[in-house]
Formats: C-alpha cells, structure tokens, sequence
C-alpha cells in the first residue's frame, strides 16, 4: 500500500476491498433514479420532469432570470 491514503485509488485498498467492491460487478450503493424498481421509474418519467420539486416556482421572477441566463455560468 502507498503512502497516499485516497481510497477510492484500489491501489491503496486491501485485496479484500478490491474483491468486494469488483464482486459487485460496478453497481453502486446509492440510491438514485436507477435503484428504482422499473415500475416507479416508469411513473416518474411518464410525468415529463412534472415530479421534480423543482427549483423555482413556476413563473416567478427568479425563474425567468434563470431562464433568460440559461446555461451560462454568471
């Protein structure tokens, strides 16, 4: 093991941990959209971005600067 102690690097994991992590076949533990069962992300995506809480109210005058800045970084 290196001196570098950054363990998401396997070359600073035990043999263990590297085993058990490639026994996982790449999944992750967090949760998220693709944990879902296909049925629930079937209703979330048949909403169109409807089941976001979103970030602005709709209409409201932050969400019209934002939408006027669109993907610009300022």
């Amino acid at each position: 093991m290196t001196d570098n102690q950054n363990p998401g690097n396997f070359a600073n994991r035990s043999k263990e941990d590297v085993q058990n992590a490639a026994s996982k076949g790449g999944q992750s533990s967090a949760g998220g959209f693709a944990s879902m069962d296909a049925d629930k992300q079937k209703d979330i995506a048949s909403q169109g971005g409807k089941a976001s809480s979103g970030s602005f109210e709709p209409g409201s005058e932050k969400a019209k600067e934002a939408g006027q800045k669109g993907g610009s970084k300022s």
